[in-house]
C-alpha cells in the first residue's frame, strides 16, 4: 500500500511540474539602466517575484488563460501587460518610467542663488546667515556681496552685478517692485538697505536670466518673500552703539492670524565722538524707522499686509576740490513710506492665484552750498564752483498691482501667466525749475515649467511691456534648461532679453529715449547637497541702446560683460565650521554717458573673491564669524571736453586693490538654561580689522590738476549691541543657522 501511495504522489508531482509555465525577463528604465527591486506579479493570483540586482526576474505559475501581469516600483509609473498563459514559457521585458516629483526633480539654477527654502538643498543664505556674516552689519545687500557676481563697491548704494551699474539691479518683495530699497545719502558715501533680513523667509539672488514674472532690471533681481505667520508671540528689544529698538509679533490663539509692530531709532552721534569721520558733520545722521504687519490665513491661502515708514536727516561739509579756502556743504532730510499687500490662494483643480499690490512714496529735500571758512554761504564767481549752490526737492510715487495665475499640468509641470500695471509719478524742483515725469507701464507675461523627467526640465517664458512715457513696446523671451548629470549634480543653461526704462536723471533731460537692453547667456554646473554646495558658472552679457549723454541724449551706447564665477560652501569638513568661498572673473567694457569709446566702467573690478567662515563654540556659548573680501583695482578716468563732439581722457589709472577683513562675535548667555523665558544675544563686530587703505576712485578738479582719492568716511566700523526676545527661543537657530 505504501508503495502504491508513493507511486501516485510521484505521478501527481510530475504532472504538476509539467503544468507550470515559466515567466521571465528584465526590468529597465527609459534610459536602459537596469532596475532592481521591481515587484512583478500576476494580478488576481499569488504568483510573482522581485527583480534582482541585475534587473532580471523569473517565476513559475500553474495558472492558465488570460491574465494581466504588473510591474511596480516606488517612484516609477506602474506598467501592466495582458498575457495569455498556455504551455510555453513567456519572455517579457518591462521598461518603467520614473515619476517626476518635486523632491527628486532637477531645478533650473542658471544665474540664481536661492535662499531660505529648506525643501531644497540649494539653499545658500538664510536670514541668520545675513546677520552672522561678518561685515554685512545685518544688511541683505552687504551679505549678498560675498556671493559670486557681486562687486565690492563701497562709495555708492546698490548691488553692482556682472558689469552692471547699481540701478541695473532691482529688488522685489512678494512679487512687487521696491522703488527705494536703500536710504538716501551723500555723494561718495554708500548707504544700507531699509529692510531687516528677518522680514523674509526666502531670497532669490538672480545674477542673470531671471523669471519672466519680473522686469525692469537689466542685470540682476533680488526677489524677497516675506514670512507667513510667526511660530509664536514674542516681544523684542535691542540696544547698541548706534540704535535702539523695540517691537512685538502677536500670534492668534488658533494660529489663524498675526500682527506686529516695530520701531527703531538710529543716531550715530555717540559713535562719531569715538570714531572720527573725515567729513565734518554739522547734522549727524539720524533715522526714525517704524513698521507694521498683519497676516491672516484664508480658506486655502494667506493674506499679508506690510507697511514701513522712515525719516532721516544728515548734513556734512568737505573741502572744495577747486579752492583751498572754500567748502562744499551738503544737507538732506527725507521720508519714505512703503506699503505691500499680497494674497495667495489655492483655487482647486490645480489652480493657484497670487495677487499683490504696492504703493511707495519717497521725498528728499537736498541743499548744496559753497561755504567759506566760517561755514557761511558764499559765491566764488566761478561757474564750476558756484554750480554747487543749489536746492533740490524731489518726490517719487510708485503704485503697482500684479496678478499671477498658475495651473498645475501633468506631473509637476506648471504654467503661470498674468499681468501688472505700474504708475510712477515723479516731481522735482531744482533751484527755480520744476520738473515732472508721469509713467504708466503695462506688462503681460507667461511662463511654463516643463519636466520631461526627473533629470530634464525647461523653463520657457516671455514678457511684453509698454511704456507710456517712451511710447514704445518691448518683448523679452526667456529660456532656461536643466539636466541632471548625477547624484546631486546638474548642468543648466539660460538665455534671455532684459529691458529697462532709462533712469530718471536721463529722462528729466530728454524724454526722446527708448529702452536700454541686455541679452544674457549663461552656462552653469552645480553639485549641491545638505553638506556641500559647489557651482561654476560662465556668462556673456551684451548691452545695447545704452544712454549716451554727449553730444545729445540718445540710445547710442553699447557694451559687453563676460566672465566665470565659482562658489564653494562646506558645512562638514571641519567640525562645527561652516564656510564658503566665492570668486568672480569679470571682463567688461561699455560706451555710455560721455565715454569717448568702450571703457571698463569705474565700478567694475576684474577679479573679486570672498571667504566667509563661521564657528560656534558650545562650551563658550559663542559664535565667531570672519569675512575676508578682495578685489583687484578698479579703473578711474578724468574725462574732459575736447571741443566739437568729443570728450577725451586726460588722465586714467587703476586704484589699489580692495582688501577688507571683518570679524564678529555672538554671545548667547542663556544657552543651556531650559527654563529661560527669553532669548538674549550680544553682538560685537568690526570691519576692516587690519585698517587697510581702501580707495574706490578719484575726484578731479575742474582743470584736472588736483586728484583726490574717494575713501570711506572712516577706515573702520565698530558695533556692539544686545538683542532680546521674550516668548521665543532662537538659540538653536543661532547655532545651526546654516541648516
Amino acid at each position: 500500500m505504501k508503495k502504491q501511495l508513493l507511486f501516485l504522489s510521484c505521478i501527481l508531482l510530475s504532472v504538476s511540474l509539467m503544468a507550470q509555465v515559466k515567466i521571465s525577463g528584465t526590468t529597465k528604465d527609459k534610459r536602459g539602466r537596469k532596475l532592481a527591486g521591481v515587484s512583478i506579479s500576476l494580478k488576481d493570483s499569488y504568483d510573482g517575484t522581485v527583480s534582482d540586482s541585475l534587473g532580471n526576474y523569473s517565476f513559475k505559475t500553474t495558472e492558465k488563460g488570460q491574465f494581466v501581469i504588473e510591474a511596480k516600483l516606488l517612484d516609477y509609473t506602474t506598467v501592466t501587460q495582458p498575457i495569455i498563459i498556455a504551455n510555453d514559457a513567456i519572455a517579457l521585458n518591462f521598461m518603467l518610467k520614473e515619476e517626476v516629483s518635486e523632491l527628486k526633480a532637477v531645478t533650473v539654477t542658471a544665474g540664481s542663488f536661492e535662499a531660505g527654502d529648506k525643501k531644497r538643498a540649494a539653499t545658500v543664505m538664510s536670514s541668520l546667515d545675513v546677520v552672522t556674516t561678518a561685515g554685512s552689519n545685518g544688511d541683505v545687500t552687504g551679505a549678498l556681496k560675498t556671493l559670486p557676481g557681486a562687486q565690492q563697491v563701497g562709495e555708492q548704494e546698490g548691488l553692482f552685478v556682472r558689469g552692471g551699474a547699481g540701478y541695473e539691479t532691482k529688488q522685489f518683495i512678494d512679487g512687487t517692485f521696491v522703488n527705494n530699497p536703500f536710504f538716501a545719502g551723500a555723494q561718495d558715501i554708500a548707504t544700507r538697505g531699509r529692510f531687516s533680513p528677518f522680514l523674509f523667509k526666502g531670497t532669490v539672488f538672480s545674477t542673470g536670466g531671471y523669471s519672466a514674472l519680473y522686469g525692469q532690471a537689466l542685470s540682476s533681481a533680488v526677489i524677497l518673500e516675506s514670512i507667513d505667520l510667526p511660530e509664536r508671540s514674542e516681544i523684542d528689544a535691542s540696544i547698541s552703539t548706534v540704535f535702539v529698538g523695540a517691537g512685538t509679533q502677536q500670534l492668534g490663539k488658533k494660529k489663524k492670524w498675526s500682527y506686529g509692530v516695530n520701531y527703531g531709532y538710529t543716531n550715530v552721534y555717540p559713535y562719531f565722538q569715538i570714531v572720527k569721520q573725515k567729513p565734518d558733520y554739522f547734522t549727524v545722521p539720524a533715522f526714525h524707522s517704524g513698521e507694521a504687519n498683519f497676516r491672516i490665513k484664508t480658506k486655502k491661502g494667506m493674506l499679508k499686509f506690510y507697511t514701513s515708514f522712515n525719516q532721516q536727516e544728515l548734513g556734512l561739509r568737505r573741502p572744495n576740490i577747486d579752492s583751498s579756502t572754500l567748502k562744499n556743504a551738503f544737507g538732506l532730510t527725507g521720508t519714505n513710506w512703503y506699503n505691500n499687500i499680497s494674497w495667495k490662494e489655492n483655487l482647486g483643480k490645480g489652480w493657484k492665484m497670487n495677487w499683490a499690490g504696492s504703493y511707495s512714496t519717497n521725498y528728499n529735500d537736498i541743499f548744496s552750498q559753497i561755504q567759506n571758512q566760517n561755514n557761511e554761504f558764499t559765491t566764488a564767481g566761478l561757474w564750476y564752483i558756484d554750480s554747487n549752490n543749489f536746492s533740490l526737492k524731489n518726490t517719487a510715487n510708485v503704485s503697482q498691482i500684479k496678478a499671477v495665475f498658475e495651473k498645475r499640468l501633468k506631473g509637476i509641470s506648471t504654467i503661470r501667466f498674468g499681468n501688472e500695471y505700474w504708475h510712477t509719478f515723479n516731481t522735482g524742483k531744482y533751484k527755480s525749475y520744476s520738473i515732472s515725469l508721469n509713467e504708466n507701464l503695462y506688462a503681460g507675461f507667461a511662463e511654463t515649467d516643463v519636466y520631461l523627467t526627473n533629470d530634464i526640465a525647461a523653463k520657457l517664458g516671455a514678457r511684453l511691456e509698454h511704456s507710456s512715457l517712451l511710447d514704445k513696446w518691448n518683448i523679452a523671451p526667456r529660456l532656461s534648461l536643466a539636466y541632471k548629470t548625477g547624484k546631486d549634480a546638474q548642468m543648466s543653461v539660460a538665455y534671455g532679453d532684459f529691458y529697462q526704462t532709462p533712469e530718471n536723471n536721463y529722462l528729466f533731460v530728454s524724454k526722446n529715449l527708448g529702452y536700454v537692453k541686455a541679452t544674457h547667456y549663461i552656462l552653469n554646473y552645480s553639485k549641491i547637497n545638505n553638506n556641500y554646495s559647489f557651482r561654476v558658472e560662465a556668462f556673456y552679457k551684451k548691452y545695447q541702446d545704452l544712454i549716451k549723454t554727449f553730444p545729445t541724449y540718445k540710445n547710442a551706447g553699447n557694451g559687453y560683460a563676460q566672465g566665470i564665477e565659482l562658489f564653494w560652501r562646506d558645512k562638514k569638513t571641519f567640525k562645527n565650521v561652516d564656510y564658503w568661498f566665492s570668486y568672480s572673473y569679470l571682463d567688461t567694457k561699455r560706451d555710455y554717458n560721455n565715454y569717448p569709446m568702450q571703457l571698463q566702467p569705474t565700478f567694475a573690478a576684474n577679479h573679486t573673491a570672498s571667504l566667509v567662515a563661521k564657528r560656534f563654540v558650545m562650551k563658550w556659548k559663542t559664535g565667531f564669524n570672519v569675512t575676508y573680501s578682495y578685489a583687484t583695482g578698479r579703473p578711474y578716468y578724468n574725462l574732459q571736453y575736447a571741443g566739437g563732439t568729443k570728450y577725451e581722457l586726460k588722465d586714467q589709472g587703476t586704484t589699489i586693490p580692495y582688501n577688507s577683513l571683518s570679524f564678529s562675535v555672538n554671545y548667547l548667555p542663556n544657552l543651556g538654561k531650559p527654563k529661560a523665558k527669553s532669548f538674549i544675544v550680544w553682538v560685537a563686530s568690526i570691519t576692516n580689522v587690519l585698517n587697510q587703505n581702501q580707495v574706490f576712485g578719484y575726484n578731479y578738479s575742474y582743470n584736472g590738476n588736483i586728484k583726490q582719492p574717494i575713501t570711506p568716511p572712516a577706515p573702520q566700523f565698530f558695533f556692539i549691541g544686545c538683542f532680546i526676545s521674550w516668548g521665543v527661543d532662537r538659540s538653536q537657530d543661532a547655532i545651526n543657522n546654516n541648516l
